[in-house]
């Protein structure tokens, strides 16, 4: 849900743990900002899966902390494929170098 505030800026209202937050999105960025709560909450009902007794800002912290996890792990393998592909291109570029050289 969003409504428009005196400044005309859009703030969406989004629900996180049962409680609503106004939140003032970037303009184009409230699809985003949605996914974004999606992703919490579906973290936040994984950690709560896992750890029953958990709740509050202890909740929210172990959610945080595996989502934050995750992006490293995503980060690094995406590290890994930049420079499988550099070394790709680099080989393509030197055999070529190397037929032109030779012709």
């Amino acid at each position: 849900m969003s409504y428009y505030s005196r400044q005309e800026q859009p703030v969406n209202v989004v629900s996180i743990l049962g409680n609503d937050y106004s939140i003032k999105a970037p303009d184009g960025q409230e699809e985003t900002l949605g996914k974004a709560v999606r992703m919490l909450n579906t973290a936040l009902n994984e950690t709560k899966r896992q750890y029953p007794t958990l709740i509050g800002d202890k909740l929210l912290v172990l959610a945080a902390l595996n989502l934050c996890s995750q992006q490293i792990e995503l980060q690094q393998a995406h590290q890994q494929t930049l420079a499988r592909t550099q070394a790709q291109i680099d080989a393509t570029v030197s055999a070529i170098s190397r037929t032109i050289a030779d012709q």
